[in-house]
């Protein structure tokens, strides 16, 4: 859920408690569970939670040729008081900023001076990633550290405390991942891909993800993952989430077709050392003609070891997708009961609204996954659509996927009647 227009970031609720707990990632923690077992407010209470305060960004006010272009998906996360206690959000363009949790005030703020020319989106940015350098001293500049990703490919690391940049990452601690997007083919367009969702931390690894607009040219982008050093910003590591290799044992999808990028935050599993990478469809979304077979790893989700971007296992939720059918939510890690032990789990909701769960150290499916025929007919001259789709038989769909004659819509009798009779 999100608001289009970035007025103002408004708590609702006396933050103190939370301390003790903390928000500090995008997802709530590092597997994205989006859970907290804070009880202080319940059911019973939160109709009484009153407006404390409220703190305004100013995208809008400094930007009004812009405000077509403005929206506010960010995520606010509470840092540890090791790391300053800040609440933290960032602003469509990428503008960090450190709030009192209590009073709202501001303590620190970081702005990129982001290029604003309009890039593939709307400017928007979800969220920053934090991560402790174990091997720092405690007072350390940067110990605790934040990473942005911006609008205008760059990736930034901050002190966590300050948000003074750490000169030791990248170029005073900068990264130009737009120079790494354009080295790789394809590039058609590189001016539509933009750095949206917060960056992942893998123990030492930084990995980042990016968004490209895939209506507008055929080729696009390469929608490779990177991993960067976490402490010094070298690159360490890059994914083409297109398999170009026949040796893989898979259908290789041709060099010039791009896309399968992912542009909802990713999750970790650090103490197994597994990145989890929710993938979109190849480019173009809605034409396949030129990239035959299922063009994996598109619509797929990918456990990569994280130090390393090698594929430890991947499951592809759709085949040959001509739809805009992405893998598009973040992975969701958590434990399963079966026969009396805990099965480390990750589990993967898609746009058909399928719900799709694996071991997350094998990839094995804990509930069967059916490869069922679906129809192939299509009007398009050399398409050719997957005569399979995969479908889990468990947990029921999220949303109903058939559609009958008794749906049929239309302004008149007559425009319904003839809907009637294409479905």
């Amino acid at each position: 859920m999100y608001k289009r227009t970035p007025v103002f970031i408004a708590l609702f609720l006396h933050l103190a408690a939370a301390g003790a707990e903390g928000w500090a990632y995008y997802g709530g923690d590092e597997g994205g569970s989006r859970y907290s077992a804070l009880a202080q407010i319940n059911r019973d209470n939160v109709g009484k939670l009153e407006l404390v305060w409220q703190y305004r960004t100013g995208a809008v006010t400094a930007n009004p040729a812009l405000k077509s272009m403005i929206d506010f998906q960010a995520t606010p996360t509470l840092l540890p008081a090791a790391a300053g206690g800040h609440l933290l959000v960032c602003d469509p363009f990428g503008k960090v900023i450190a709030l009192d949790p209590a009073s709202g005030a501001e303590r620190w703020a970081m702005d990129p001076k982001v290029d604003k020319t309009p890039y593939a989106g709307r400017f928007k940015c979800r969220g920053v990633a934090y991560w402790a350098d174990t091997a720092a001293p405690v007072d350390a500049a940067c110990a605790h550290r934040l990473f942005l990703a911006t609008a205008d490919k760059r990736l930034i690391a901050m002190d966590a405390r300050d948000g003074k940049l750490c000169s030791s990452f990248g170029v005073q601690g900068q990264v130009n991942v737009d120079v790494l997007i354009r080295s790789l083919v394809p590039a058609d367009g590189t001016q539509l891909t933009q750095l949206v969702s917060p960056p992942t931390v893998v123990r030492d690894v930084v990995a980042v993800s990016s968004f490209s607009n895939k209506f507008k040219t055929s080729s696009s982008v390469n929608g490779a993952i990177r991993g960067f050093d976490a402490r010094t910003g070298a690159l360490l590591w890059s994914f083409d989430p297109l398999v170009r290799d026949a040796s893989t044992g898979l259908t290789p999808t041709p060099q010039q077709v791009g896309g399968a990028n992912t542009w909802v935050p990713m999750s970790a599993d650090s103490p197994r050392d597994l990145l989890f990478v929710p993938t979109a469809s190849p480019a173009p979304n809605y034409w396949g003609v030129h990239r035959p077979g299922n063009n994996e790893y598109a619509n797929s989700i990918i456990a990569l070891r994280g130090s390393t971007g090698e594929v430890v296992w991947h499951f592809q939720t759709l085949h040959h997708d001509v739809w805009d059918r992405d893998a598009g939510s973040t992975p969701i890690l958590t434990s399963i009961d079966r026969d009396g032990r805990k099965i480390p789990a990750v589990i993967q909701l898609v746009k058909t609204g399928m719900v799709f769960a694996f071991n997350r150290e094998t990839g094995e499916p804990l509930f069967p996954i059916e490869e069922r025929p679906v129809p192939t007919d299509t009007d398009i001259e050399g398409e050719q659509l997957s005569p399979t789709q995969p479908f889990p038989v468990r947990p029921p769909v999220l949303v109903r996927n058939t559609i009958s004659p008794d749906d049929a819509w239309g302004f008149t009798i007559f425009d319904r009647n003839a809907c009637r009779r294409k479905i």
